[in-house]
């Protein structure tokens, strides 16, 4: 036993670059994924079409940074979604509801604007959409299966050049970012005694459909947890009545509601918990959990130092004294119309309408998030197969 200790601590000494060699070998990084194909579930941070093609289409300025029109997405241009299909080389997603123009080759989009984990049908969750997680879930089988019918033909036809193949379905990377719209709708309801219960009862809605989806083929989940909810200016005391007094502890030090983001990490503690119990009972399958909440907040906490204003001011809205006109709409307040339009340089902004982020801050946040920095386990989107 020393003789062995001895040899190995002296070709510690001689051989050191041989054995930094095999270290570095031993500890090197998976291979990118080949992922096939890419769908993605959630509300309007990542609704790239679903919400304008089924109600009223957006307006400009909505659309005007990059698509130069609105292209159904909650945003002056790009979402994380999209610089996250770029990324994994990928064309952008299409919303699976839109009939117009539409390729579904890599893949689909089922987010929608306003969506929620839990149904709508209580009385906390009351107005929205339709398009719950679950329905979203129930359209991306009827997807699968319907597409699944062209390939049992004896030869393709010119419409399978624009869907999934059947194999591409396990080969997928599934995306998720949804659940701020039920943390909003508990927090609207702030006075309940039952709202951790609530926030449970949430998490579990959310498990089961991801369940769903492993059933359906799914392997590889990319899941978001949910943002501070309490920095989105709208929540701020700042564009709201003025003069009013604030207990001690109500706002942290960048203006953000505290006990709104406590509402919201405590949503994704449940999640993070659940993904690891997940990942227990599906050995075959890869489920990373991504702080999304981290990232934004590191944004907003050092939003000068990167290069943007305040995170609190809005690009596109009239937002004084309480009175919320947003982005692309127009009001009378105290007998005048209040036609808001969009800022000068909306590069320069985080929030785009007081809710959304502008694409500045998305491409910032999507920068931060697809190499794994904010990921458990921490590998990046392109090796996310791996866990």
């Amino acid at each position: 036993m020393k003789m062995r200790f001895l040899a190995h601590f002296v070709a510690l000494i001689l051989f050191p670059c041989w054995f930094v060699s095999v270290r570095a070998e031993e500890i090197k990084s998976p291979q990118p994924c080949d992922f096939k194909a890419l769908f993605n579930f959630g509300d309007s941070n990542s609704d790239t079409g679903c919400m304008a093609s089924a109600f009223y289409p957006e307006i400009l300025p909505y659309g005007e940074t990059f698509f130069h029109e609105p292209v159904g997405r909650a945003s002056d241009g790009r979402l994380i979604i999209d610089f996250i299909a770029q990324h994994l080389g990928f064309p952008f997603l299409s919303a699976y509801i839109d009939s117009i123009g539409t390729s579904y080759r890599h893949g689909a989009n089922f987010a929608a604007g306003s969506s929620t984990i839990m149904r709508q049908n209580r009385t906390v969750f009351q107005g929205g959409t339709p398009f719950t997680f679950e329905i979203q879930v129930a359209q991306f089988n009827q997807f699968k299966n319907r597409t699944a019918k062209f390939f049992n033909q004896e030869k393709e036809n010119s419409f399978t050049k624009d869907i999934p193949r059947p194999e591409d379905y396990a080969k997928a990377i599934y995306t998720f970012d949804i659940g701020q719209n039920d943390i909003a709708a508990v927090i609207s309801q702030s006075g309940m005694e039952y709202s951790h219960a609530v926030i449970s009862e949430i998490v579990d809605n959310f498990t089961s459909q991801v369940q769903y989806l492993h059933e359906l083929g799914a392997r590889t989940f990319w899941i978001h947890n949910t943002g501070p909810i309490g920095c989105l200016p709208v929540a701020m005391p700042v564009h709201n009545a003025k003069n009013q007094s604030l207990v001690a502890g109500y706002l942290d030090l960048n203006g953000c509601v505290n006990y709104q983001n406590d509402m919201a990490r405590e949503f994704n503690k449940k999640l993070k918990n659940t993904v690891v119990k997940l990942r227990s009972h599906y050995p075959d399958a890869s489920l990373i959990y991504v702080d999304m909440f981290s990232a934004k907040y590191e944004l907003i906490s050092n939003a000068n130092k990167e290069g943007f204003v305040d995170p609190s001011k809005i690009c596109c809205g009239y937002h004084e004294n309480g009175h919320h006109v947003y982005c692309s709409n127009r009001a009378i307040i105290n007998g005048k119309e209040i036609v808001p339009g969009s800022c000068d340089d909306p590069s320069k902004y985080i929030s785009w309408d007081g809710v959304h982020y502008t694409e500045a801050a998305n491409y910032w946040i999507a920068n931060r998030i697809v190499n794994g920095s904010f990921s458990d386990p921490p590998l990046s989107i392109a090796q996310s197969c791996h866990a």
